[in-house]
């Protein structure tokens, strides 16, 4: 689950020493055969309609600008969610973050299977360039995919990081404005993104869209507005509240709920905290929504602190199942363009 970002303390350091544009480039792709050709035309074939739009474009991000001269064909997403926001826009992404680990034998990856993108996907199959908990995405593995340009958006890649992805074509960056990774609004980086692509209007008009939708919800619940909401996790058998500049923060704010600033006072410049069992104080609050497939919910529901608490006790706990069923924690966690008028949806009816 996306929770597994939390684990990493330090920037990503696996940056294969002394990697540049020809090691990565040529070597690799002498070696790319007919079927890896073919696939690459089918590709390029695909997204060749869906990227015409106003280019050239500079982009300014968090490491500097970046312009992209001409529509791009093969784009990669490093980003853990960049590949969704990317499908918005009807481009395939040849090269993505397996952000929820695929069951040992499946077919197809679940992260192209979600209800809100698997009909973007199709029977595309892009290649897997880093998987959730990995130190840092696999440059060779990008270089060999031939990418027109690099999307590193939701994304904790460091200087170093953006440095030799940008040797193997265009990168676009975090926002400039983003002081901590995945803290940004849902809509900053779905309006980034959209820049890249050359499809700033599209963004604009989609992103509205989603707005609307918020509003809407506010306006039929003028409830929330009177109500202290928090989203958690049960992770490594603690209770972990996710903050209010998390998305999954965001999204509830949208809606109208009010979010628990204690929370973000101890969590600092993460998005969420492991709950020590003296301060489980700061989750009972008027309404909570758990993000948990069913094994660490059934954990986390025999957990007498949590049990015991009084938003517990009076029903007011949603339990949003996140990878399995519908996966509502899942499009609520992602935020993404494709994602949030279904987690919208799912949220609304979680609440009765």
């Amino acid at each position: 689950m996306l929770l597994d970002r939390t684990t990493r303390t330090k920037p990503w350091q696996r940056l294969a020493a002394g990697v540049s544009a020809a090691a990565l480039g040529v070597g690799l792709l002498a070696g790319c055969g007919s079927d890896s050709a073919d696939k690459d035309k089918k590709d390029d074939s695909a997204n060749a309609a869906a990227t015409a739009g106003a280019f050239p474009v500079t982009v300014e991000h968090a490491f500097g600008s970046t312009e992209v001269k001409k529509a791009p064909q093969r784009v990669v997403s490093v980003g853990y969610t960049d590949d969704q926001n990317i499908l918005a826009f009807g481009i395939k992404p040849v090269g993505m973050v397996d952000q929820y680990p695929n069951p040992a034998g499946q077919s197809p990856d679940i992260n192209t299977q979600w209800p809100w993108v698997k009909d973007k996907w199709g029977d595309t199959k892009p290649e897997v360039i880093m998987n959730n908990g990995d130190t840092g995405p696999n440059f060779e593995k990008i270089a060999a995919l031939r990418p027109d340009l690099i999307i590193a958006v939701y994304s904790e890649i460091d200087k170093a990081a953006y440095d030799k992805l940008s040797k193997i074509a265009p990168t676009v960056g975090r926002t400039k404005t983003e002081k901590e990774p995945f803290s940004a609004p849902w809509q900053d980086n779905a309006l980034h993104i959209a820049k890249a692509l050359g499809k700033a209007d599209e963004g604009k008009a989609m992103v509205q869209g989603i707005q609307d939708k918020l509003a809407s919800v506010k306006k039929a619940h003028p409830e929330f507005a009177g109500q202290t909401a928090v989203p958690l996790s049960w992770y490594k058998n603690a209770v972990n509240p996710f903050t209010t500049t998390d998305v999954r923060g965001q999204l509830l704010t949208g809606m109208g709920f009010k979010g628990q600033a204690e929370i973000d006072k101890i969590a600092g410049t993460g998005f969420s905290t492991a709950l020590s069992p003296e301060r489980m104080d700061l989750v009972d609050v008027d309404r909570v929504f758990v993000i948990n497939d069913k094994a660490d919910t059934d954990a986390l529901k025999k957990f007498d602190l949590f049990a015991n608490l009084k938003v517990t006790k009076a029903n007011k706990v949603s339990y949003l199942l996140d990878s399995e069923g519908p996966a509502a924690g899942a499009a609520m966690s992602q935020a993404t363009l494709p994602s949030l008028p279904f987690a919208i949806d799912e949220l609304v009816k979680s609440v009765g």
